[in-house]
């Protein structure tokens, strides 16, 4: 294994993608920006894949990007490297949950934040540090951000970057569970394993609605298929017979 880089493992239906890079505490490098829209594009592709976990090696989710190559992020401004990978990773057509120990800072708040689902354990730390270093976010990591905490938190975040502990994160929105040392990981297994069991169509139309992406030609697109699929006459029978549900759709190729 390189001392730098993402690796990816999938046990059945979930697919955790790993931050690992130990000596900068899993800074993003920019050939790991450059990685992760990869890796997202084959984890798509794959029809076995239900949930996606992002998540760090060693006990630290993510410090921020490594800033010895400050120029080659700076370059692009919003459609930098790390810009892209983000909204990758925030366009992934599965769920996507990121399970945080340590630091989750700068570059690694900004992978969390584009993450459908954040599960911390209780002694993570999480900061947006621009102030401290003369930087100005970009326009899509800012927006995100105050889409998920509100204007007065992710302001509060920015203007200090102070680092605010995970029952703080919880309060404020920017995380969803707290979970006691120790328990991070269980909770993460089991919380995917639920999501994976769940209608995909429904999961998979959630998420674009929630997110905004489903003008109203999808939304008719997305009803259809409930009318068509027998997702939900499979749900109502499993109910009524009180048995797990056997859901059956699966995304089309192309549509």
């Amino acid at each position: 294994m390189s001392d730098a880089e993402l690796t990816v493992r999938v046990d059945g239906p979930v697919a955790t993608v790993v931050i690992h890079n130990p000596a900068r505490r899993n800074a993003m490098t920019p050939a790991m920006w450059r990685q992760l829209p990869v890796l997202l594009d084959g984890l798509e592709a794959d029809p076995a894949v239900r949930v996606l976990v992002l998540t760090g090696a060693a006990g630290t989710f993510c410090a921020g990007a490594d800033l010895g190559d400050l120029d080659e992020l700076l370059a692009a401004g919003d459609g930098s490297i790390a810009v892209a990978a983000e909204e990758r990773l925030a366009a992934f057509g599965r769920p996507t949950v990121a399970a945080i120990e340590g630091a989750c800072v700068g570059g690694g708040c900004q992978l969390a934040v584009a993450c459908d689902l954040r599960l911390a354990s209780a002694e993570a730390r999480f900061g947006v540090p621009p102030a401290r270093l003369g930087l100005v976010y970009p326009a899509p990591t800012t927006r995100r951000l105050a889409a998920l905490v509100g204007p007065s938190a992710a302001k509060h975040l920015l203007f200090s970057s102070e680092l605010v502990d995970a029952e703080r994160a919880l309060r404020i929105g920017l995380v969803d569970e707290v979970l006691p040392a120790g328990e991070l990981a269980g909770r993460v297994t089991t919380l995917t394993a639920t999501i994976a069991e769940r209608s995909r169509l429904t999961v998979a139309a959630a998420k674009e609605i929630v997110d905004g992406r489903a003008d109203a030609d999808r939304l008719a697109w997305w009803h259809g298929q409930v009318r068509d699929s027998g997702e939900a006459r499979e749900g109502v029978a499993a109910m009524n017979e009180r048995r797990p549900p056997r859901f059956g759709w699966t995304p089309p190729t192309a549509h």
